[in-house]
């Protein structure tokens, strides 16, 4: 918890649960990701948290955005972001999402199949694309499950189909779990992105993009490795399976860039025991739950510092 987080819980003293962000914690780990991966661009995952003051700031030093769905383009967009600083990094986009995304100026898209090709090649003709594989996501705290992505050998074909349906078929992109605090989680990846890379250029079709997703760890209780490390880390993998031609890169942190920026404040209404049994545990209730705003504390996913 900063001074500034703690100055403005003791004058503002809000009432009911709240989450309070320090704004120059999050400038501090933007400019954390710059430095540490310079050659990249950074775009913030606007699902962590798309409050307009975290993304004005980081619209104001030049970061671009990861997209889910309209309303969080059109947020972004609000913020000072142009359009090409905007990726629709959903797989699974209604057609119609497609088009007013594609109507807003967004040309750069995210898929996982021949199916979702189709729509964007209806919707938003000559966009880029870039295609989503599957990553295990070993040693993250929470990986993430084969929803979104599809096998190297599917991601041939979808990159094919985009490329006869006149898009741009820009890149590869891939998610190592959240909660990554394996630095070295992204070589395997990156080792299936280049042989896609080198399978399509025989083929007459020029990736250009790796997207390397997110995963970067926010500090709770556990201590996670710096930014710098993971920089250095996907350096080198980007060297030894890409050799002299390095792609383009992009990093899409949300967690990393906001986790540890703010804190939930919050009562506790009622301590009681539920039996006199010797050993018998408390039981401690607060006015914020698993389904109002501590959703990823289920099964004890994500295990968060409690301070009183």
């Amino acid at each position: 918890m900063t001074d500034r987080i703690r100055e403005f819980l003791r004058d503002r003293r809000p009432e009911g649960p709240c989450l309070v962000v320090d704004t120059e914690v999050v400038r501090e780990n933007y400019l954390a990701f710059a430095r540490a991966m310079p050659d990249s661009r950074v775009y913030y995952a606007v699902k962590a948290n798309p409050a307009p003051e975290i993304l004005s700031l980081l619209a104001s030093l030049g970061s671009s955005f990861d997209c889910a769905r309209v309303p969080e383009i059109d947020m972004a967009l609000a913020a000072g972001a142009t359009p090409d600083r905007i990726s629709y990094g959903n797989t699974i986009k209604k057609e119609r999402d497609v088009a007013a995304a594609y109507a807003r100026g967004i040309r750069l898209f995210a898929v996982d199949s021949i199916e979702e090709v189709e729509k964007i090649a209806r919707a938003a003709p000559a966009a880029r694309v870039f295609c989503r594989i599957l990553c295990a996501g070993d040693g993250a705290e929470w990986p993430l499950s084969r929803k979104f992505g599809c096998e190297p050998d599917v991601a041939l074909g979808v990159l094919e189909h985009a490329h006869r349906a006149g898009l741009d078929a820009y890149g590869i992109s891939f998610h190592v779990g959240s909660q990554q605090p394996n630095t070295a989680a992204w070589d395997g990846a990156l080792k299936a992105s280049a042989d896609l890379f080198r399978t399509l250029s025989d083929r007459g079709i020029q990736l250009r993009m790796v997207n390397l997703g997110g995963g970067f760890p926010a500090k709770y209780l556990k201590k996670v490795p710096r930014v710098v490390q993971y920089g250095r880390s996907i350096s080198t993998a980007l060297r030894r399976h890409f050799g002299n031609r390095i792609p383009e890169t992009i990093i899409e942190p949300g967690r990393g860039m906001v986790g540890d920026a703010g804190v939930i404040k919050a009562e506790v209404v009622l301590i009681s025991k539920k039996s006199e049994a010797e050993g018998e545990p408390r039981w401690v209730y607060l006015d914020i739950g698993k389904f109002g705003g501590l959703a990823e504390t289920m099964e004890e996913a994500i295990r968060y510092p409690i301070r009183t």
